[in-house]
């Protein structure tokens, strides 16, 4: 993708002489793609609360069936994630985002009405939670595939600095509405509001104008497992790529280890009240919120390897000091609340600076298998390391594995200071060859070397 450059009067304008915007809120497309990510969002956060109290409010499901509920739900990340970015590299995005869209507002809508009608069962219920779940999964895939087909490479983090923000925020605010919704109205009504968010999302994305280069498709395509194992191949094959991939694996491990440790320490030893765990969880959001804004601005100050392996540092190994903590909840519960937001703002900055690198290394024909790669084999570990941290627990007692899982974190900053990521400076990194293929197409059918960019 041809870099912005910077004429004599000061308007920027690309290789291929097409003007830039000085920012990316002037591009049309960029905000109908935001929009339409922040609704989704909005959408799937207000889901992951709104599916799990329908069921145990309007179907009485049990503490069994309230998990297998949630393990359906968040099944196609594992299930799913290679296919999806083997299909979504032979598709348009726009496409893909919006016929996910339409899929999950009838798939919401339908269990919206048919619970009003009192038909809706729990079988019935674990089919939509895979649904959206699954379509969630390509939406996600195509949205980040979508931006580097967007925007110009040097705008990437200002990008990604915007899409990680509204996440974040329906990270908050999405069980925020859900809980307030099915508190003042009812569930089956909740689980409308999440079709609303879906169908704007639909409304807005379906606007975007830019017309994409895909990858020509032959009359025999290659077969998944081929495709996957080019992904597989080209994220391998990167030293930049395969770090973050590896250091992704080792952060995913012990977080999920700790997490299982840390809800256990809360209430047992700090003696907290399910609101005070609450809150002090919640403060990880207006962290996040803060990171994504500070993405846009450290990486070109101090360089991205800087921001990289300091902030993973600082927000991985803050953790340690909760195994130290002791006394009441006045005194606990403060020092819990400056933690989470630490470890918001530091993981934030790492996950937008992250994401800008893979974009910018990847080929387009290759960004959806890079990033669904790399969701693989992070989230692939998660539920060994959940399982690992309720071994610890039981075997060294809750403060001692805290502490363990905690120094198990820095693992992952350690990779990336080994690795040339730690050497990445001020601007990003040249883009890594095409891999050899088919040329792309555009909608008319006719050869192009490179898409292009958004009004």
């Amino acid at each position: 993708m041809p870099s912005a450059s910077s004429s004599a009067s000061g308007s920027a304008v690309s290789d291929s002489g097409r003007p830039v915007p000085s920012s990316l809120w002037r591009d049309g497309d960029f905000r109908r793609l935001w929009i339409g990510q922040t609704a989704s969002q909005l959408g799937k956060h207000t889901g992951l609360l709104v599916l799990p109290l329908f069921a145990v409010l309007t179907l009485d499901a049990g503490a069994g069936q309230l998990g297998a509920l949630r393990a359906v739900g968040q099944a196609p990340i594992l299930l799913l994630s290679l296919f999806v970015g083997a299909w979504v590299d032979r598709w348009r995005t726009r496409t893909v985002m919006v016929l996910t869209d339409v899929g999950r507002t009838l798939a919401l809508g339908a269990a919206a009405v048919a619970g009003l009608l009192g038909w809706l069962g729990l079988p019935a219920l674990l089919v939509v939670a895979f649904a959206v779940g699954a379509l969630s999964v390509f939406f996600d895939v195509a949205y980040q595939a979508s931006l580097v087909r967007l925007v110009e490479r040097d705008q990437l983090v200002q990008g990604n600095s915007a899409l990680e923000g509204s996440r974040s925020a329906a990270q908050i605010g999405g069980p925020a509405l859900g809980g307030a919704l099915v508190s003042l109205l009812s569930a089956p009504i909740a689980a409308a509001s999440g079709a609303l968010f879906f169908a704007l999302s639909f409304l807005s994305i379906r606007r975007i104008r830019r017309i994409e280069s895909i990858p020509e498709r032959s009359e025999r395509p290659p077969q998944v497992w081929r495709r996957i194992h080019e992904g597989l191949r080209f994220v391998i094959g990167s030293t930049l790529l395969r770090t973050v991939c590896l250091a992704s694996a080792a952060f995913q491990f012990a977080f999920a280890a700790m997490m299982t440790v840390y809800l256990l320490f809360l209430p047992r030893e700090l003696h907290l009240s399910g609101t005070a765990v609450g809150l002090a969880l919640a403060a990880t959001g207006p962290g996040a919120l803060l990171g994504s804004m500070l993405a846009a601005r450290l990486p070109s100050r101090f360089g991205y390897g800087v921001v990289l392996v300091s902030a993973a540092a600082l927000g991985d190994g803050v953790f340690m000091c909760v195994a130290a903590l002791h006394g009441s909840s006045a005194v606990t519960v403060p020092a819990l609340l400056v933690v989470s937001f630490v470890f918001g703002i530091s993981s934030q900055l790492v996950s937008v600076s992250v994401m800008a690198v893979r974009q910018t290394v990847t080929p387009d024909g290759m960004q959806g298998r890079a990033a669904a790669t790399i969701t693989f084999v992070g989230m692939g570990l998660a539920p060994l390391g959940s399982l690992f941290g309720g071994f610890l627990a039981e075997e060294w007692g809750l403060r001692t594995s805290l502490l363990m899982t905690a120094t198990g974190m820095l693992l992952s900053p350690a990779l990336m200071a080994l690795s040339p990521l730690a050497h990445l400076g001020r601007a990003l990194p040249a883009p890594q060859p095409e891999p050899r293929g088919t040329p792309v197409v555009d909608d008319a059918g006719e050869g192009a070397a490179s898409s292009g960019h958004g009004s």
